[in-house]
């Protein structure tokens, strides 16, 4: 995650930024946080998506790497 990334969520959730700092309240930082997880949940799942090119489309590895990357991005779904 580059410090493009990290300002680009920081303005997403509604904090505030001056020169090397920012301001969160307690919900724009839950906000961030939330951001920050989805972003790395969507980085796994893109790593497995990836090794399962690498398989025999179908095979019992592709379908497991494949169910991973669905699992990992099912949990950031709200129940």
């Amino acid at each position: 995650m580059t410090r493009d990334d990290i300002i680009r969520m920081i303005k997403k959730a509604g904090g505030i930024l001056w020169q090397d700092s920012c301001e969160l309240d307690f919900s724009e930082l839950e906000r961030f946080a939330a951001l920050v997880a989805a972003a790395e949940r969507e980085a796994c799942a893109k790593v497995l998506e990836e090794n399962a090119k690498a398989c025999v489309k179908d095979s019992l590895m592709y379908k497991v790497l494949m169910s991973n990357a669905m699992a990992i991005r099912a949990r950031g779904e709200k129940p």
